[in-house]
């Protein structure tokens, strides 16, 4: 079953892993297949990829089935439920842009364009959550 993207906690990715955070960004790195965190590792060698062998295992098992399928590697499922509510919310986005646009030519008040502002980054923060959910089995 393939996975779906969701707002809620990190799950995993039905493609390759994702890249590795450079030194500095403050990002935790996290498992190419179920998406927990890795734990923190010394300066010598390779960074990990995955937790464990599991994950390795499932990932290739990923790929090479999307390779048989014909399919470029950077694809992701989603199932249309899921799609239906990632537009939901870039809609919502473009709406609280939209009515920040509006407030701006209305020469707002402080208070006024604080609300706005606030509302555009509650809708923000909303996208940032988008997670992959694990596959069952």
């Amino acid at each position: 079953m393939p996975g779906v993207a969701h707002d809620q906690a990190p799950g995993s990715t039905d493609v390759l892993p994702a890249p590795v955070p450079r030194g500095g960004s403050g990002e935790s790195r996290r498992c190419g297949w179920c998406r927990r965190v890795l734990p923190e590792q010394g300066s010598i060698g390779r960074p990990r990829l995955y937790c464990g062998q599991a994950c390795r295992q499932r990932a290739y098992e990923q790929r090479a089935a999307t390779t048989k399928a014909g399919l470029p590697g950077d694809v992701v499922l989603v199932s249309r439920a899921e799609l239906d509510s990632l537009q939901d919310r870039l809609y919502q986005l473009r709406c609280a842009l939209e009515d920040v646009q509006t407030l701006l030519g209305e020469r707002p008040t402080k208070a006024e364009l604080e609300r706005s502002l606030a509302d555009l980054l509650h809708t923000t923060g909303k996208l940032d959550r988008l997670w992959v959910t694990e596959r069952a089995g």
